[in-house]
């Protein structure tokens, strides 16, 4: 039986923690011993415990830059896998994604695989900075014996870089095709009956672009809109909704699964500064709602894709199975 783990910097509730908990969850059990390691507790912990899936808490490992938190992250890691000795090491996100690939190299983990859920270097982001997260996803992607990129986007970004082209390859992430939605209708209560609702689902950060729709509400009267997530940027978003006095048309859920609420929007808006793949999209679509988006990242493949079952879970885990062997 081949032992995996997980590395995954933050254990949240986002595209990339719900990857790592539909692996971890969706591997043959009479194959693989299964055990994830994370940053700071969050959603994903807590679903991964009632799961019974083995955790272990990296309580150093942030998202943020310090590098005293990277070089302690750096040696959790590292006396992690000398205890455990994993056959494979599947690193997430870009933080967990180079202490881990060092610490890996070091330890002699027969088997390291990194997904880049969207390269984090399209950041709105300083030069200086963006050339330091470029460096730093290189070097995690050759530390790296398999990479993993979720949209043909990426991967063409990924064949440009020296030496990572002959081992990337594209696995689009995957929902279960059967999935049921509910009526929506928490969204629709909270609206006046009869108005077009326009909604959107994802962490409340900079990078998911809320705040234009906010923007737009403010310059268009009939506009209705619900906001569905939980994150850092709450309180400008409220701030902003007080301020434009919106607080009868713009409405934040906090966090709901996308499956109780896509059927409660007329249309989904996407206003993303950067995506990789991301998993309420191919839901949107799922469910058959009208949609409105930026094409970045891969979002142009999930709106153009003419068979949605390149999407599905199963075909998602059984080409990654295939890549711990």
């Amino acid at each position: 039986m081949k032992k995996v783990l997980f590395v995954i910097t933050k254990s949240n509730w986002g595209g990339a923690q719900r990857y790592v908990y539909d692996l971890a969850t969706n591997l043959p059990m009479e194959q693989f011993e299964v055990a994830v390691a994370f940053g700071q507790p969050g959603l994903l912990a807590k679903k991964l415990y009632v799961a019974n899936i083995t955790t272990y808490p990296i309580s150093s490992l942030q998202r943020d830059v310090s590098i005293l938190a990277d070089i302690k992250s750096f040696f959790e890691l590292l006396r992690l896998f000398r205890a455990e000795k994993p056959d494979v090491v599947h690193l997430n996100s870009s933080k967990a994604g180079g202490v881990g690939a060092l610490a890996a190299r070091l330890v002699g983990v027969p088997r390291i695989l990194f997904t880049a859920h969207g390269w984090p270097f399209w950041e709105q982001r300083n030069f200086l900075s963006r050339t330091l997260i470029c460096l730093s996803s290189w070097l995690t992607a050759l530390l790296s014996h398999k990479i993993i990129v979720v949209s043909d986007y990426d991967l063409k970004v990924a064949q440009k870089m020296p030496f990572i082209a002959q081992k990337t390859t594209r696995i689009y992430n995957g929902i279960d095709m059967h999935m049921q939605f509910d009526s929506g209708e928490k969204i629709r209560n909270a609206f006046p009956d009869g108005v077009s609702i326009t909604g959107t689902i994802g962490e409340l950060t900079r990078n998911k672009n809320q705040q234009s729709l906010i923007e737009q509400a403010r310059n268009t009267p009939d506009m209705f809109v619900a906001i569905v997530g939980e994150g850092e940027n709450r309180k400008m978003l409220e701030e902003n909704i007080k301020k434009y006095n919106l607080g009868d048309r713009v409405k934040l859920f906090g966090f709901m699964q996308a499956s109780e609420v896509l059927r409660g929007f007329d249309v989904f808006s996407l206003p993303s500064l950067k995506e990789g793949l991301p998993y309420v999209l191919i839901e949107a679509r799922a469910a058959g709602i009208p949609i409105l988006a930026n094409r970045i990242g891969g979002v142009g493949e999930i709106l153009d894709a003419k068979d949605m079952n390149v999407f599905s879970l199963e075909q998602m885990v059984s080409q990654i199975l295939a890549l711990y062997h």
